[in-house]
């Protein structure tokens, strides 16, 4: 004899933790079965867009780094191949290449602390984080050489980047690309066979490939679920179409394919990285010659790349004036948090804070 039971709502924060923003989830529960789940955002907006249209083309770079500020020179590279193609600004082959070796450093950057934070949501409490910033220091490390920072690096330029690469940056590079395999090796091992882990994760919070789609997903969230879409290989951007990477893609869409996905990106990154480490010029001009108050002719622009959490596009509308008219930022995690409804429902608490943690939220870039 089944019990009927009163329909119980329950709000998860608003609250930080893993969120790096503020987020909220409205739960209906019955008992602690997920009826229906209601994402709620837009606690920490902060305006970019807006404080754009008072701002030079140049100024705006480092508002784009407080986005998704855990890869945030890939944010500045979107930004910049927006303003290029709007001006039709070439940029340099040597620049286009130290673009390349760190939008994929930060990719392996970015996937690190989402698989570390995404097993501490599973239980495993700080071990596996640290094990992954240890490798994260030296990453940090590299574009410490480049730029003098850690986090918030303003390192890119419209037509290129703000300076050459170091003497020491490329043995640096080429040291953490030989030694990096075998680490993600130890992350395997520790991790892959955990029966705790396969337990939480396999099977749990599947979204299934058609509905991936049809939301718009993007990222290691759509190839989890099998969709083999990778903007560097179906629609190449820079000079991504020299390089020989596979695209890893997942079989049921669930916590642990997300979780498989990043991990096997980040060794596809370091390919990259030792292709480009070889292919780039000696020497060469790093940034067109761009006036820093240029002004882009009058007409509107769409530019994307595939950034560590999907899609990543700016849309600019220029009046030719040093400043964009509107400015409007494509976030991927916005759009992949739409699909929590359809991966919640039917789980438990326990479970909803597992298929949380395998989304890799920044609230940054949602809350922009």
């Amino acid at each position: 004899m089944s019990i009927q039971t009163e329909p119980f709502y329950l709000n998860i924060g608003p609250q930080h933790p893993s969120t790096h923003g503020v987020f909220r989830m409205r739960l209906t529960l019955d008992g602690e079965v997920v009826t229906d789940v209601e994402p709620i955002v837009g606690y920490l907006h902060r305006g970019i867009e807006k404080l754009a249209e008072s701002r030079t083309y140049t100024q705006i770079i480092p508002l784009t780094d407080r986005l998704d500020y855990l890869a945030s020179m890939t944010n500045n590279v979107a930004y910049c191949l927006a303003v290029e193609k709007l001006a039709g600004i070439k940029v340099p082959e040597r620049a286009e290449y130290i673009r390349i070796i760190i939008s994929e450093l930060m990719r392996i950057n970015s996937h690190m602390m989402a698989v570390g934070f995404f097993l501490n949501d599973c239980g495993a409490l700080l071990t596996p984080v640290l094990y992954m910033w240890r490798e994260r220091e030296k990453t940090l490390d590299l574009f410490d050489m480049i730029c003098g920072q850690r986090l918030l690096y303003n390192y890119m330029r419209v037509g290129g980047v703000s300076q050459d690469l170091p003497d020491d940056f490329i043995p640096a590079a080429k040291k953490f690309v030989a030694e990096m395999p075998r680490y993600i090796g130890e992350y395997n091992q520790l991790i892959k066979q955990n029966e705790i882990f396969l337990a939480r994760s396999k099977g749990v919070g599947i979204l299934p490939k058609e509905t991936a789609v049809n939301i718009g997903a993007s990222g290691p969230v759509l190839r989890a679920s099998g969709v083999k879409w990778d903007v560097r290989k179906m629609d190449p951007y820079s000079l991504y179409d020299r390089f020989d990477f596979e695209v890893p893609t997942g079989e049921t869409g669930d916590c642990y394919d997300r979780y498989w996905v990043r991990m096997q990106e980040m060794t596809q990154s370091l390919r990259i990285i030792e292709q480009a480490l070889a292919q780039m010029p000696d020497k060469g001009p790093v940034c067109a010659d761009v006036p820093q108050f240029f002004r882009a002719p009058a007409g509107e622009t769409y530019g994307y790349i595939e950034a560590p959490k999907g899609n990543l596009g700016f849309y600019i509308v220029s009046d030719g004036s040093i400043a964009p008219y509107r400015l409007h930022i494509f976030p991927p995690t916005l759009i992949n948090i739409t699909a929590f409804k359809d991966m919640m429902i039917g789980w438990k608490i326990a479970d909803l804070i597992v298929i949380f943690g395998s989304m890799d939220v920044v609230l940054g870039e949602i809350d922009r």
